[in-house]
């Protein structure tokens, strides 16, 4: 039997999506004669390593809706300290007022695999091709393949490992935005026994970018 504890819970009286941290992703897509769009969605995840498969949710009322319902093609876009504030812009402003690339002085690039568009100024850009819409209620998800991977090379350091924590990544917690901080553990770690490093330290990369 479970140790009794002093921690006192509160019931809400409504149940809601409590699962946070979360990342405020930056999807891009694009309508059918190439125009580029920005829909920030805070609801992505991965669904499985094989074959590589995410979703994304996304309310039917958003413009970026159709676009990638009729396309079945959109880029997620990692966000990073550098454009947490675009990303916050491109989730409360809709492409059918406004040209959110050009007012967040973001660059769209081609993609490798997908007709939607990238975002240069990401580290990390993910191209999708929706499998399936599953319509749900307030939001329908959009499971996808993951048909490409491209990186910023700044980031790949001599032996070609990609250095995803001197990218400054972002997380989104009930409401407001953050920065990835102290690292606390790596895969494993908990079951692993310590292994002592040359003179007691671990060699850090230089950030080019820092």
């Amino acid at each position: 039997m479970a140790e009794k504890t002093s921690i006192q819970k509160t019931v809400f009286p409504k149940p809601g999506n409590f699962l946070y941290p979360v990342p405020a992703v930056m999807v891009s897509c694009a309508d059918p004669e190439g125009k580029p769009n920005i829909i920030t969605v805070a609801w992505a995840g991965t669904v499985c390593s094989d074959p590589p498969m995410v979703s994304i949710s996304v309310r039917k009322s958003r413009y970026s809706y159709d676009l990638i319902r009729k396309s079945g093609e959109f880029v997620i876009n990692l966000t990073t300290k550098k454009l947490v504030r675009a990303a916050d812009y491109c989730g409360v402003r809709s492409g059918r007022d406004v040209d959110k690339f050009a007012e967040c002085r973001l660059h769209a690039a081609e993609a490798q695999k997908v007709s939607a568009p990238l975002i240069q100024e990401s580290p990390v850009n993910i191209e999708c091709k929706v499998c399936q819409v599953m319509e749900l209620g307030t939001h329908d998800l959009f499971l996808a393949e993951v048909v490409c991977v491209q990186v910023d090379s700044d980031y790949i350091d001599e032996s070609g490992k990609f250095h995803m924590e001197d990218t400054h990544l972002t997380a989104y917690s009930h409401g407001k935005y953050y920065e990835l901080g102290k690292m606390l553990g790596s895969f494993g770690y908990s079951v692993k026994k310590k292994t002592a490093t040359k003179n007691g330290k671990h060699k850090k990369r230089k950030n080019k970018k820092s």
